[in-house]
């Protein structure tokens, strides 16, 4: 037992000093430039081209910056001011919203996939894997192609989707307790079917727009996203994230595994369910406004363990930073990649992570269980 608390007092140890961690600065540093290059690429190339100094004197244009009719219009849905000029319209009405969705969704994504590895301990858990993915984007793909008008409760019925998905996942996966390998194959199972009822349900689509919609959100994309989207996914993600730092030293003790946390007096299943429904929350978000992007959750939270370790705040601080960089970054590739086709960023992710999975998984020998 002694061990146990020793174990215990260092991860907390560790969590009180991860302001000093200079690799954590680090991951943050570099994930702030990547974000800034990014959208100074997003902001500037298009259809109607900027110089530098148009783009980002619209940026940072004063006369928006301390608008308070703007920010309503942005942030409350009111109507756009009058004396916008073009530059301005393009800038924050249309180039500005598509980086702060990808900076949302990719947060999303990211802490989300860690949290799940976490309560899992199986660095193989993702939303996409653990089938909270489909399970959120069939009944999204639901409301957008049989009940338009549920759409402004598309987060709340995308998690109740999510969260029923994880369920049925955790009953498959079940035996006289679960293993990292059996949660990840009760995850593809429940994926399979789900994404083979979201394919069926095309076949009864008769408004081609509709489908090509469909197709898009279900290969992920940041294609057409406004502030309606950031007001969307925003509350949401705050609620979730804060959360998610409120039960850090939880997520510590789970870490440890079952027989632990159940020895220092933790109720472990009620616990595991409390907090993947932050992750599930924090899913939901995301696939409500960007549709299903894989790989995220998956690789950073991997990418940044590596890098800070298994501390669940240091972690969770990571993947805050490096997830939407990650994000935007392959956005700004899908966009202007092959100019003037625009592929959906879902693609750019998959072709990225594919390879990284694929080398994680020649290089891991014992890959699965944290």
């Amino acid at each position: 037992m002694a061990e146990l608390f020793d174990r215990l007092a260092d991860r907390r140890a560790a969590a009180s000093r991860w302001y000093t961690d200079s690799t954590l600065a680090g991951v943050a540093l570099g994930s702030v430039a990547v974000l800034v290059g990014a959208t100074l690429l997003q902001v500037t190339f298009g259809a109607f081209p900027l110089t530098l100094g148009e783009a980002w004197g619209a940026v940072f244009d004063p006369s928006i910056l301390f608008s308070v009719e703007a920010w309503r219009a942005f942030l409350l849905g009111a109507d756009i001011p009058e004396w916008f000029t073009q530059q301005q319209h393009i800038v924050w009405n249309i180039r500005l919203p598509r980086i702060l969705v990808g900076v949302l969704v990719g947060a999303n994504l990211a802490v989300s996939g860690a949290i799940f590895q976490i309560i899992t301990r199986n660095e193989l858990a993702s939303p996409y894997i653990l089938g909270v993915s489909d399970g959120a984007g069939l009944v999204v793909l639901v409301v957008l192609t049989a009940f338009s008008e549920l759409l402004p409760l598309v987060p709340v019925l995308a998690a109740i989707g999510g969260g029923a998905a994880f369920l049925l996942v955790y009953i498959i996966a079940w035996k006289n307790g679960t293993s990292p390998v059996r949660l990840v194959l009760a995850g593809v199972i429940v994926s399979t079917i789900f994404g083979s009822v979201q394919r069926a349900l095309f076949f009864f689509i008769d408004d081609l727009s509709t489908v090509m919609s469909a197709q898009a959100w279900l290969s992920g994309s940041l294609l057409n996203t406004d502030w309606g989207e950031v007001r969307i996914a925003l509350p949401f993600t705050l609620l979730a994230l804060v959360l998610a730092f409120v039960v850090t030293k939880e997520l510590d003790v789970l870490a440890l595994g079952e027989e632990t946390a159940d020895s220092l007096g933790m109720p472990v299943e009620k616990m595991r369910f409390a907090v993947a429904g932050i992750a599930v929350l924090s899913t939901a978000a995301a696939i409500a406004v960007a549709g299903l992007i894989g790989f995220v959750g998956l690789i950073v939270p991997h990418m940044v363990r590596n890098v800070v370790g298994g501390d669940s705040r240091r972690l969770l601080l990571g993947c805050l930073f490096l997830g939407p960089a990650l994000l935007v970054g392959a956005d700004v590739g899908a966009r202007l990649a092959l100019n003037p086709i625009q592929l959906p960023v879902g693609i750019i992710t998959g072709l990225v992570g594919g390879p990284y999975f694929l080398y994680l998984m020649r290089k891991t020998e014992n890959l699965g269980e944290i």
